[in-house]
């Protein structure tokens, strides 16, 4: 008859116990030997900063993930107003320039051309016509000559 091995399971325990141990120092010592950052590296130890620049930007770091965290809902919208800005932004240049250049170009006309007989309207249409590169300007009568 074959006697069966019996196993105590405080001694069972003890194994899973150190087994856990031993990997958690494996674990630990891998963070350790991890390294510094390459931006540490070079900033602080081949350039030699000062280390309270360092808590600085450690600090810092630290209170923008935290912002970032905490507020993120707003920076959501923040970007979305600033996206929506940047689309529009050339839309509303193009726009200004055309009015500027039909204001001056109205300016020019009233000044140098003949516009007796030549309603608001008809001004307003020819200085749109000469910003968008029309000649029927040149066709009205001078009033020099």
């Amino acid at each position: 008859m074959s006697k069966k091995e019996t196993t105590n399971p405080k001694e069972v325990r003890n194994q899973n116990y150190e087994t856990k141990k031993m990997n958690n120092l494996e674990k630990s010592n891998k963070k350790k030997d991890k390294g510094l950052p390459w931006w540490v590296e070079f900033l602080f130890v081949q350039i030699g900063l000062p280390d309270k620049l360092l808590i600085k930007i450690l600090k810092a770091k630290k209170q923008s993930k935290e912002f970032i965290k905490n507020e993120n809902k707003s920076l959501i919208t923040l970007f979305f107003v600033i996206t929506t800005l940047a689309y529009f932004y050339p839309v509303i240049k193009h726009t200004k320039n055309k009015l500027d250049c039909e204001v001056i170009a109205r300016n020019y006309i009233i000044k140098n051309k003949n516009t007796i007989g030549i309603n608001n309207r008809e001004i307003r249409m020819l200085s749109t016509n000469f910003c968008y590169g029309g000649e029927e300007i040149y066709e009205i009568e001078n009033l020099k000559n």
